[in-house]
């Protein structure tokens, strides 16, 4: 399979040699050979049996415009532009091309957010506060994180709650480290998922491309597939 990745930044450059590792052809386009989205002519993009993006909430819009237009098969990482979703779901759909989307490509974070569902739900009326905690590394740039965001929405919705309250710290070089509380007058329940290092993100948004390659046309959330993944 031949993949082409947008953004050279650590995660990028990271999705790059996995790829690679796992037996595809590799092409990178960092910022600098790809403003405002020149160098994804039709042509060029054909070249290519899938597209990842891990960019930047400004750039990824103009991208996802450029390869969808084409009918391009597009997994995307970068967070912060969700408010275009429909838009760009019903360019997929038009041009008959494929978009997989996530606020986080970890395997172990969509198992958190499972739980987080199943602890809302269970504690649905039961007088406890939810909150969120989150860090990351000072170059992210939205804060709060994609993953905090669908975290509360989901225990939003589980609980019956109409706002899980989010702190956001960024520090270092910490790859990301989301806790969610619930707490009662009696006691305290704490989940907590913790990244040792950005491969695991790689790593999904590689095996999602694999996989979206194999389906026909339509706009996924990786959350609904990460356990329909090959290994």
């Amino acid at each position: 399979m031949r993949i082409l990745v947008l953004g050279h930044g650590k995660t990028g450059k990271l999705v790059a040699d996995v790829a690679s590792e796992r037996g595809h052809g590799v092409h990178v386009l960092d910022a600098k050979e790809n403003k405002e989205a020149a160098a994804l002519t039709a042509p060029f993009v054909a070249g290519f049996d899938a597209v990842i993006d891990f960019t930047a909430p400004e750039a990824v819009v103009q991208n996802m415009r450029a390869c969808l237009a084409t009918g391009a098969k597009m997994v995307v990482g970068t967070t912060g532009w969700y408010e275009k979703l429909s838009d760009m779901r019903g360019l997929a759909e038009r041009r008959g091309g494929s978009l997989l989307y996530g606020t986080n490509f970890s395997i172990g974070v969509q198992v958190m957010l499972q739980i987080a569902t199943t602890m809302g739900a269970a504690l649905k009326g039961a007088g406890y506060d939810f909150r969120i905690a989150e860090t990351h590394h000072l170059s992210k740039l939205d804060s709060p994180s994609g993953t905090a965001i669908s975290l509360g929405e989901m225990v939003q919705a589980a609980a019956g709650i109409p706002e899980v309250p989010i702190e956001a710290v960024r520090e270092g070089d910490v790859m990301g480290l989301h806790v969610l509380e619930a707490k009662s007058g009696s006691d305290r329940l704490i989940l907590t998922h913790e990244s040792f290092s950005r491969r695991g993100f790689a790593e999904g948004a590689v095996r999602a491309a694999e996989w979206l390659i194999l389906q026909k046309t339509g706009c996924y959330d990786f959350r609904d597939v990460y356990t329909k993944l090959t290994s």
